[in-house]
């Protein structure tokens, strides 16, 4: 399979951020303060977080980084906090002008598509909301995924682990299987425990204790 080229990736984040425009748009008020998958953070801080990924250069992400002492999570925060608007009307507003955007800290673009595609499914899995990211988006992060540790330990999540999806032509790695979505494959490599009741073959406790372990070490 020909693995899409940089441009092609950033079209397809810049195609799942504008679906994800459209869902924001149908939030009520309260919806801006619900929980998502995301650790602590509720919709609008996972919406800021989005923005903030957009407008961070590879030499304002190392000043950040080590001003925040080599913390990630101190990082994170202090980008949102900068792009969390006075109301969620104004936060949904940043996000939308930063639709097109093809800035990021680094030239890992599979991974910033796996940022909007995770985050996405971050807020709209709580809410109810039916919407999921395309195959076509989701495939190529599914691979960065299984070959690399970057914002968070897929790699080693899939470890050992022979992945296929059922609906996409994704598959990685050798040893017990896991099978089903992309989706649920890149929701679970990403740490989100809850999909893992979507996968089926006998690699799948073998995966749930790697995600569990992960869990663990950042609680």
């Amino acid at each position: 399979m020909t693995r899409p080229d940089d441009d092609s990736l950033w079209a397809l984040a810049h195609q799942e951020r504008a679906r994800l425009v459209d869902d924001l748009e149908t939030l009520e008020p309260a919806d801006w303060a619900r929980p998502t998958l995301c650790g602590t953070w509720d919709v609008e801080d996972v919406v800021a977080h989005l923005t903030a990924a957009t407008t961070v250069t590879p030499g304002r992400w190392v000043r950040s980084i080590v001003a925040a002492g080599f913390r990630p999570a101190v990082h994170n925060q202090r980008r949102l906090r900068e792009q969390r608007g006075p109301t969620p009307d104004q936060t949904l507003d940043r996000f939308r002008a930063v639709v097109t955007s093809t800035v990021a800290p680094s030239s890992h673009t599979a991974a910033y598509l796996g940022e909007v595609l995770v985050h996405a499914q971050d807020i709209r899995r709580p809410l109810g909301i039916a919407t999921e990211p395309a195959v076509e988006a989701l495939t190529p992060v599914a691979e960065f995924y299984a070959a690399n540790n970057f914002t968070v330990p897929s790699r080693t999540h899939a470890d050992g682990l022979r992945l296929t999806a059922d609906d996409g032509p994704f598959t990685a790695g050798t040893g017990p299987s896991v099978t089903g979505s992309t989706l649920a494959l890149v929701m679970t490599l990403a740490g989100r425990a809850v999909y893992l009741d979507e996968l089926e073959g006998p690699g799948v406790p073998d995966l749930r204790r790697a995600v569990e372990r992960s869990a663990a070490r950042d609680a």
